[in-house]
């Protein structure tokens, strides 16, 4: 498909137009800008930096880094469902600035400036006001709903976003008049547009559908691929020494098996989500006791629906109007602009469908809701010819941000509104867990009096060296683990293959966990998640043999906030009491949906 030559009059300063300008110190508008979006992200952070963690999923974000320089391998010593570059990032990351929550969480904001500065670049083709709005909405979408957690997800984002900025801009250069005086510069930018691709890789396998599209397409119609090819594999490469240091059988196990087939029946939600209740376990407990929001809004569980809707209309729309304007030729560099972004956007999707509670619509909405006001401007530009380009960017802008308003206040105006009340002193932080420097932080008094407490024995009682298992208080059901136990004793061996713990992996009749126990000094179970509800296969009880061998081989040290924490120790002759037989307290039951 020959595509057309597009005129000098559609080159605008914008980066990924193909501005043949050398870098130079941005002007006045371009700092304005950059200052707004920068105090947007900044409001918040002070809170940010203390708010409640995901026990998991930021547990294993500090510990994996941690294990992988003690020598264990992801997939092989330790689960691991992704793409072994987030963990090399963070480990070198924590050998330069220090092995903190604090390190791991601005490690976390740099993958978030990452997303929302593609998406600035990506949208400045449309002018100043509407890459601001843009960049903004994004940053409501992924800076408070989930937090400054490092997790792979969205380096894999900003990564993969960044590569789609640099391969339209490689086209938008090869496409202007005399484009063989700018061939070399083409082909670098497209080589670098294909080294941050295999480098999203590397973070996120599972971004190869939105990669492959947004990709796929350009170089079908540009027809040149070499350059890609060559920057890609650069790019590859931490994937493929991963190959060679796990093996290929355990990494086919690891990234493809079991996040696709084993995970999927007890981690996905029912799509759409139910209208009158809320799916996400997680989410059912953030929504418990509710943050303050006195505005007018539809319910959570309400809002959850008709987001997971829009989603799909929005990633949809946006190709539909990159289209349009590709075929009415007006712009053809911004046409070609959209139409990457909104397919790369369209193959975030999968991620909602899966499991389309908040922080999922959050991951995938994030680059499709973020480009709807271009895609308003696009429109406004047809039907309203008459109208200037700055009216039109406002007007597009605002209609976006009273979408959030009337859709999804609750996981944007009301998150960044809960944080900024913890940054300027207006609310508490949470309660904070700590030992010997190491902290994380708890949402919930008892849970944080019950871990202090056990942390504080276990450090006592406990020698370096010996063995430690984390888990949930029936093994039989691993629902979740508290893994920032295992971050707090950084001298202690985590004693499972199943740090990370989930339902249809760990409790599978036949697999490691019951030897793990086995293996182990010391066991933490947790009933913070034992009334865990959600409708999947979570709720299934598997191997009862890890509850066995704890019941005939350890004894109880402590049960602490009426059985919310226990803590065993190995001994001669077992309890002979199984630890799912060790009730929690009602009210924790009924806060985790029990």
């Amino acid at each position: 498909m020959s595509a057309p030559v597009i005129p000098a009059t559609d080159a605008p300063r914008a980066f990924v137009l193909g501005d043949t300008l050398r870098w130079r110190f941005p002007g006045r508008i371009d700092l304005t800008c950059l200052a707004i979006i920068a105090a947007v992200v900044a409001i918040p952070l002070r809170g940010l930096y203390a708010s409640t963690g995901s026990t998991m999923e930021e547990g294993f974000m500090l510990v994996f880094p941690e294990r992988l320089v003690a020598g264990a391998v992801p997939n092989v010593d330790f689960l691991h469902l992704y793409g072994p570059a987030s963990l090399d990032a963070l480990a070198g990351w924590y050998g330069l600035f220090g092995h903190s929550l604090a390190s791991e969480r601005t490690f976390g904001l740099l993958q978030h400036l990452g997303i929302i500065f593609a998406v600035y670049a990506l949208t400045r083709a449309w002018g100043h006001i509407a890459a601001t709005a843009c960049a903004v909405a994004c940053t409501l979408l992924i800076l408070t709903p989930i937090g400054l957690s490092a997790l792979g997800w969205e380096g894999g984002v900003a990564l993969g976003l960044w590569s789609v900025v640099f391969a339209a801009r490689s086209y938008n250069i090869a496409q202007r008049p005399h484009a063989h005086e700018q061939r070399s510069n083409a082909n670098r930018n497209l080589m670098i547009a294909g080294l941050l691709a295999g480098l999203a890789l590397c973070f996120r396998p599972d971004l190869i559908i939105a990669l492959g599209l947004a990709h796929g397409w350009l170089l079908w119609r540009r027809r040149e691929w070499r350059g890609f090819a060559v920057g890609a594999g650069v790019g590859l490469l931490a994937f493929i020494v991963h190959l060679f240091r796990a093996g290929l059988n355990a990494s086919f196990r690891g990234m493809v098996l079991d996040p696709v087939f084993a995970l999927r029946p007890g981690r996905e939600l029912p799509r759409p989500p139910s209208w009158s209740v809320i799916d996400g376990a997680l989410q059912a407990v953030a929504e418990g006791p509710p943050p303050w929001w006195h505005l007018p809004a539809i319910s959570a569980s309400h809002q959850l629906f008709i987001w997971f809707f829009l989603m799909l209309i929005a990633a949809v729309f946006n190709v539909v109007v990159a289209l349009i304007a590709l075929r009415r030729g007006r712009h053809p560099a911004r046409a070609i602009t959209l139409m990457v972004g909104s397919l790369f956007g369209l193959g975030l999707v999968p991620q909602g469908l899966q499991r389309p509670d908040s922080t999922h619509l959050a991951w995938v909405t994030c680059i499709g809701f973020a480009l709807l006001p271009v895609s308003f401007i696009e429109l406004a530009e047809w039907r309203l010819a008459k109208l200037s380009p700055r009216p039109r960017a406002v007007i597009a802008g605002s209609l976006v941000f009273g979408l959030f308003l009337v859709v999804c206040p609750f996981f944007t105006y009301r998150s960044y509104l809960l944080q900024t009340r913890v940054a300027v002193g207006n609310k508490p932080v949470p309660f904070e867990v700590q030992r010997n420097g190491r902290q994380f932080w708890m949402g919930e008094y008892h849970a944080a009096k019950a871990s202090n407490e056990l942390i504080s024995d276990l450090a006592s009682m406990s020698k370096p060296g010996e063995r430690l298992l984390v888990g949930p208080a029936d093994l039989s059901r691993t629902i979740y683990s508290d893994v920032m136990f295992y971050y707090m004793f950084p001298e202690l061996t985590p004693a499972t293959y199943f740090i990370e713990m989930d339902p249809g992996l760990a409790d599978k009749e036949g697999s490691s966990l019951a030897a793990d126990v086995q293996s182990a000094d010391w066991v933490v179970l947790s009933n913070l998640w034992t009334g865990w509800k959600e409708p999947n296969a979570s709720s299934n009880h598997g191997s009862q043999a890890p509850n066995q061998v704890v019941a005939d081989h350890f004894c109880l040290v402590r049960q602490y906030e009426n059985g919310l924490m226990l803590l065993y120790r190995r001994c001669a002759q077992g309890g002979g009491i199984s630890p799912a037989d060790i009730g929690v307290p009602s009210a924790r039951q009924r806060a985790a949906g029990g």
